[in-house]
């Protein structure tokens, strides 16, 4: 489908001029509106739309003028600073190749909006890049509003109700009842969105209200009575127009050639560095270069490689920063609040468990370059009087609870919980810059805010260690001093934003991770939130047997041991160990560490496994030794007093494939392979009158390869329903599924595996026990039934190669650092992870996006099923008994329909008293 986008020139001159600080050029030419517009232009043009053009205000009176001669007759002059960039502007626009559009007698919303539905009915797909939210009247299949500044976007019903909380066809009602201050266009007084929302949800249209005015009780009721003669012209002020007469169709604005020279003179002249570097680089030799999408070139990989991006001087400036004290102050930061489309926020508390957390302070930012803190928590002696907490929360409390104003912070789940904890809820989420971070680059850097900053702004933090010392010096930041606290905090804040400013565009240029972020990522925020507060019931006694069983076992492991080396030695010192199995029984040192010497890792005991008893003893008093250590001993220590439950912490930017990690405890790292590890989920209980229910997939990424190769045999296998272990093996010797052995389906099942994380014929023939020529035969008969799978495979390496990445099936990227490596053990890593990370990352998506979805519909049952754990492919609940049945219908129902792939997805279950029945 064929793209257009229609730039608002003038709404963005504005914005950027209002929200920038106030720069220049080395002459002291002002540069701040020309710098924002610019970068949003260069961002569009990454896009590559088939048609674009940029729209401003034609100079003279309009229809409007005539109409209502006090049309914005408030406008203050525009002024000199953004009046001497709008030449320089224009002259950028044209060298870029954009056409310019002035229509005399309308505005540019009005050339806009009939540009916007000729496209869309001429089957368009187009977007209206502006921060006016008039604009959302237009909003329809085919047309979509984006800010390049915010990172908003409305291209549904769904996503203007959400904003607004009306339809796109009442916006224009919705307009006219609220009025508009800066075009001066008064409408009902005291009438704000949440009246004209809740009016035009009860009446459905403007005419409906004005019917219904005398039934309207109150001051408002009056208000509305006294303005409806006037409720008539304010509607035809802010309806955009949808059909002037124009010169050219939406099939003319084609991109035309930039002008080079014209660029080069300009982007020098007004100190556009980074612009400057793109033009002089490579891709500025050639015209045709800028046809070129980075989507199949390794441009996308030098991104990832770079080690700072380019930064936006804008964003990267000091900030300034005040410390709310009183009353006065208070209210002044909420009418600020209340006043802005979004705000960044962040907490300070006095711990990192976010469950235990006491709240010492909030921070908030509505523009880069300043930010206030705000204290109610600090202990020290000689603090400065500090608001009360009760008043300032019930300040604050229905700015987080208005679904429509945006909030933005960096790991934002933390804040969620400490609010919660406090009484306040959050809703209207929308956007998180580690978040934001990770699926622009998983790989690119961490995703703390300080490494953010620094990549992404140039800019170096406060770190926390500065504010509170480190060590046994160390001190709570209960007992930070204020200034200290507020310089540290709202830069917090006011960083959050800025990383938000400079993030949002990056992922708007890239649709597909976009959609990762707001699809998958971001619904998925409250989700981990309430899944860590339900946390999970444990049976402490019985992990206390637990660990007493393991602590006599160890005790006989370390017997035995002592036994077979003839002597006592410590299990626990890798140096005595070294020393007995390699210099005194003469073992063969077949791994060895980075510096060269004998390894007794895990691997390096197995390698040795089968020449003498000793390295397996020490394997069995090693496990042993972790499960009790990392979980018999540990959990009961974790109940958290309060609630009585044990609260895992969910990590979405840990792995780059997109899979949750799991913290403080690690739930998901407990062995399921082994009895001792199956009994410590035993431990994991539903109270009286409940159930563990748990959800697996079945064979996920088995079905992803089968997916993503389109090999007929696999999918064929797969279709069946049969045992695709004992599937594969059938077709692979050529025998009827009731002839294959079990050696045959083992051998099959560990190709099937091993095949996806790049096992080679030696990895396989030690999994199996055979030789390595053995192996390789069964690996090349395998090939050889399922061609589609060895296709998809070098497809992969080679797409990995010339872009530098992979991609799941929902469009996240998984960047490779040494996929063109001239050392081949990291070329040959790379490449294996090239094959995976698909794979897996589809797997990760598909949980996710399953987790949402059953969420959702949970809100009205969280009184009988609470989601208590995730663990790589499966779910766990702790449910009502009479309610299992119908949780056993819905979840896999939803989990099934995660993703539309070649095969069908299938969901175990299990249920139980503990999680070790249920699994």
């Amino acid at each position: 489908m064929k793209r257009l986008v229609l730039i608002d020139g003038s709404s963005y001159l504005y914005r950027a001029f209002h929200a920038l600080p106030p720069l220049s050029n080395e002459a002291g030419e002002p540069t701040g509106a020309l710098f924002g517009v610019v970068n949003m232009l260069r961002a569009h043009l990454k896009e590559q739309p088939d048609y674009i053009a940029f729209v401003v205000d034609a100079p003279g009176p309009t229809f409007r003028d005539a109409l209502y001669p006090e049309y914005k007759a408030n406008r203050k002059a525009m002024p000199d600073e953004l009046r001497a960039q709008i030449e320089p502007m224009c002259e950028i626009v044209q060298a870029l190749g954009f056409r310019i559009l002035r229509v005399g007698g309308v505005e540019a919303d009005d050339v806009i909006g009939t540009l916007a539905t000729q496209g869309a009915d001429d089957g368009i797909e187009v977007t209206i890049s502006t921060g006016d939210k008039d604009f959302a009247q237009l909003v329809r299949p085919g047309i979509a509003l984006v800010n390049t500044m915010s990172g908003s976007r409305y291209d549904s019903e769904s996503s203007v109700v959400d904003k607004f909380g009306v339809k796109p066809e009442q916006i224009v009602d919705f307009l006219a009842l609220m009025g508009d201050s800066i075009d001066n266009v008064p409408g009902v007084e005291k009438c704000g969105p949440k009246t004209a929302a809740k009016w035009l949800g009860e009446y459905g249209t403007l005419d409906a209200v004005i019917a219904h005015a005398g039934d309207i009780k109150g001051k408002i009721g009056d208000n509305l009575r006294a303005a409806l003669d006037r409720l008539p012209l304010n509607r035809e002020l802010v309806t955009i127009k949808v059909d002037v007469p124009l010169d050219y169709r939406p099939q003319d604005l084609v991109l035309q050639p930039r002008d080079t020279e014209a660029l080069r003179r300009l982007y020098a002249r007004y100190g556009f560095k980074q612009a400057l570097r793109e033009l002089e680089g490579p891709a500025a030799a050639d015209e045709d270069a800028a046809k070129i999408s980075v989507r199949g070139t390794a441009a996308g990989y030098a991104r990832g490689s770079a080690a700072t991006e380019a930064v936006d001087p804008a964003l990267s400036a000091p900030g300034q920063y005040e410390c709310i004290l009183d009353d006065a102050q208070l209210q002044a930061w909420v009418a600020k609040l209340q006043a802005a489309d979004a705000f960044a926020f962040d907490v300070e508390t006095d711990s990192l468990d976010p469950m235990r957390a006491q709240l010492v302070g909030i921070s908030f930012a509505v523009e880069p370059g300043h930010g206030a803190y705000l204290p109610m928590g600090h202990t020290y002696p000689g603090v400065p009087a500090q608001l009360q907490r009760d008043l300032v929360l019930a300040a604050v409390k229905p700015l987080f609870a208005d679904p429509a104003k945006k909030k933005i912070a960096q790991h934002g789940k933390y804040d969620l919980h400490v609010l919660r904890r406090h009484g306040v809820e959050v809703q209207g989420y929308a956007d998180d810059t580690m978040l934001e971070s990770f699926v622009y680059n998983a790989t690119a850097t961490r995703h703390d805010m300080d490494s953010l900053a620094k990549r992404y702004l140039g800019y170096e933090t406060i770190k926390y260690e500065q504010v509170t010392g480190k060590g046994a010096k160390a001190i709570s930041f209960t007992q930070v001093a204020l200034d200290d606290a507020t310089c540290y905090a709202a830069e917090d804040a006011d960083v959050t934003l800025r990383l938000h400013r400079a993030l949002a565009p990056k992922l708007a240029a890239e649709p597909a991770l976009e959609r990762v972020y707001r699809e998958i990522e971001m619904p998925l925020v409250p989700v981990l939130e309430r899944i860590e507060a339900n946390g999970v019931l444990i049976d402490a006694d019985e992990l206390r047997r637990q660990s007493a069983d393991l602590g006599k076992r160890m005790l006989a492991a370390q017997q035995k041991a002592t036994e077979l080396a003839g002597r006592s030695f410590s299990l626990d010192s890798p140096k005595q160990l070294g020393q007995l199995l390699f210099d005194e029984l003469k073992l063969p040192a077949l791994v060895k560490t980075p510096s060269g010497q004998p390894s007794t890792n895990e691997e390096a005991l197995e390698a040795i496994a089968d020449q003498h008893e000793l390295p397996r003893v020490i394997l069995e008093y090693r496990g042993l030794a972790k499960l009790r250590s990392t979980y018999t001993d540990k959990l009961p220590e974790m109940v958290n007093p309060d609630t009585g439950r044990v609260h895992t912490s969910y990590h979405q930017a840990g792995a780059a494939t997109g899979r949750l990690a799991s913290n403080d405890p690690n739930l998901q790292n407990i062995p399921i392979r082994t009895d001792d590890g199956r009994r410590i989920r035993d431990a994991f209980i539903a109270p009286p009158g409940r159930r563990i229910v748990s959800f697996d997939y079945s064979q996920i990424e088995l079905r992803i390869m089968a997916h993503l190769s389109e090999d007929a045999g696999l999918l064929r296998a797969f279709e069946s329903g049969a045992d695709i272990h004992r599937a594969t093996a059938a077709e692979v010797f050529g025998k009827p599924l009731d002839e294959v052995s079990g050696n045959e389906r083992r051998a099959a099942k560990a190709i099937n595996f091993g095949l996806m994380y790049g096992m080679s014929a030696f990895g396989l023939a030690r999994n199996l026990g055979i030789a390595r020529g053995e192996a390789q035969d069964y690996i090349a008969l395998y090939f050889s039934r399922y061609p589609g799978v060895r296709d998809f495979m070098e497809r992969t390496r080679q797409q990995a190669r010339d872009r530098g990445y992979v991609e799941t099936v929902f469009g996240r990227r998984l960047y490779l650092e040494n996929i063109n490596a001239r050392n081949q053990g990291l070329r040959a890593g790379a490449e294996r992870a090239a094959i995976n990370a698909p794979m897996q990352g589809t797997a990760a998506d598909i949980i996710k996006r399953a987790m949402v979805d059953v969420d959702g519909w949970l809100a009205a049952h969280r009184d009988r099923a609470l989601m208590v754990l995730q663990v790589h492919d499966e779910l766990v609940f702790e449910v009502d008994e009479a309610f299992v049945d119908v949780l056993r219908t819905e979840v896999p129902a939803r989990m099934a329909a995660a993703a539309q792939l070649r095969v069908p997805l299938v969901v175990d279950s299990g249920v139980g008293e503990n999680w070790g029945q249920a699994h």
